[in-house]
């Protein structure tokens, strides 16, 4: 017999203070919370694993692209990858993530990248899955970023659109609408 089952069976029969019973009754909450916080961390724990291959951007500024990213784009920053430089305190590393999906963020120059700012090249394209494509545009463009190609369906079934952030890094943003027969291949014409 479970704890609480012991505690509702004994406070029927009225031999257990209503004290004591509290006490049994805030303890297994206590266990219960536990057991519920240990799941969330191996599931987060799990979730960091599953991806194996993390992109990293660099940045002259990290604090304005992680602002700007989250209100553009829709990023939360993952605190807990925040690392200052110790003599002046900028933030030279941190991670963002949307939907379980993590991008780290580094100074200009860090593992000899470059922004697209100063390098005047774009060098990478990401690609993010989103479920509401159009919405998503709506707000990258009213969060100030420069929108390179509009909204358009493609042939292979996705709603897509590419914007530039803040120091250039081409982001290119999708929603699949439906799946599309496997006899098409890139050299198709787009539908439409």
């Amino acid at each position: 017999m479970k704890a609480l089952d012991r505690v509702r069976l004994l406070r029927r029969d009225g031999d257990l203070e209503a004290e004591v019973a509290q006490q049994i009754l805030q303890r297994e909450r206590a266990r219960l919370m536990a057991t519920i916080e240990a799941a969330a961390r191996r599931e987060l724990d799990a979730r960091h694993i599953a991806q194996r291959i993390i992109p990293q951007l660099p940045y002259h500024d990290v604090v304005a692209a992680v602002d700007f990213l989250e209100r553009a784009f829709g990023f939360a920053e993952r605190p807990s990858a925040r690392v200052r430089e110790s003599t002046s305190g900028a933030i030279v590393h941190t991670a963002v993530e949307l939907h379980g999906a993590e991008v780290m963020l580094g100074g200009h120059g860090g593992h000899g990248a470059l922004s697209p700012k100063s390098g005047g090249v774009i060098s990478q394209v990401l690609t993010v899955y989103v479920d509401d494509v159009d919405a998503h545009c709506a707000r990258a463009r009213d969060a100030g970023a420069r929108i390179v190609e509009g909204l358009r369906d493609m042939f292979w079934g996705d709603r897509t659109y590419e914007a530039l952030d803040l120091e250039g890094h081409r982001w290119r943003f999708h929603q699949k609408l439906r799946d599309v027969p496997g006899e098409y291949s890139w050299s198709a014409d787009e539908k439409s």
